[in-house]
């Protein structure tokens, strides 16, 4: 029996589980980097090279774990993504001389050194909590620099669970991908206009005949002429018999 103990126990010990959570968050995390940063990366065996991925912002595992790191991962752009008013706040008392310069000095030395402190505390704590979660600098640092401020404005549902059809080669587990919204998204093709045949346009054309008057030629009008002539002389002798 296993009462109010929620999630999935993956077949690990509860350490190894929190670390399999702390590797896949960061992981996802760190898609985001600049393919400058795999530059001189090589495997462990030290001569394959380390290739950047070919879709940012998104990893492939089992679907029990992407659903197991999913919360996570949003609690962590959801903190992220509270601290960015502090941070907003705090440049206004910033500076922008280099550090241990004199510049620097007289500003730490000013009122707006303490303004910055105590306007960036929120922040500083933000990444402290994200950072105890995650155990990775690297990734707290893309997190609250690229991650978040894309998400800023969306009140939760970052990230996605799609499944995929082929399972995973040897155990046959169910894969998945775990991925950022708003970066590959799936739009609808909008549909081709249907096309036109002669047939539809003849009954158009027909009805467009009807309603216009025929113009009438000058040789039919002398016809209609002559045609009536007769019967207009039978009706004077008629007339004049009586």
């Amino acid at each position: 029996m296993r009462h109010k103990r929620k999630g999935r126990r993956l077949g690990r010990s509860s350490s190894h589980r929190v670390a399999l959570m702390r590797n896949l968050a960061s992981a996802l995390f760190l898609t985001e980097r600049d393919d400058l940063a795999y530059e001189g990366l090589f495997q462990a065996d030290g001569k394959t090279k380390v290739n950047p991925p070919t879709h940012k912002g998104r990893i492939v595992t089992t679907i029990q774990k992407a659903k197991e790191v999913k919360p996570l991962v949003e609690k962590c752009i959801t903190i992220a993504c509270k601290a960015i008013p502090h941070e907003r706040e705090a440049e206004k008392f910033a500076t922008t001389a280099e550090r241990n310069t004199s510049d620097w000095k007289t500003w730490r030395e000013s009122e707006n050194h303490a303004k910055w402190v105590a306007a960036m505390a929120p922040a500083v704590n933000a990444r402290r909590r994200v950072f105890s979660m995650l155990r990775d600098k690297e990734a707290v640092a893309i997190l609250f620099g690229d991650v978040a401020p894309r998400f800023e404005g969306r009140p939760g549902g970052y990230t996605r669970v799609m499944r995929l059809a082929k399972p995973r080669l040897g155990d046959n587990g169910t894969r998945a991908i775990l991925e950022f919204v708003g970066k590959h998204d799936r739009v609808a093709a909008a549909s081709a206009p249907k096309p036109s045949f002669a047939s539809d346009d003849a009954p158009a054309a027909e009805e467009t005949s009807a309603t216009e008057e025929k113009p009438v030629s000058e040789e039919a009008e002398a016809a209609t002429a002559t045609a009536e002539a007769p019967a207009e002389e039978a009706a004077a002798e008629e007339s004049t018999e009586s």
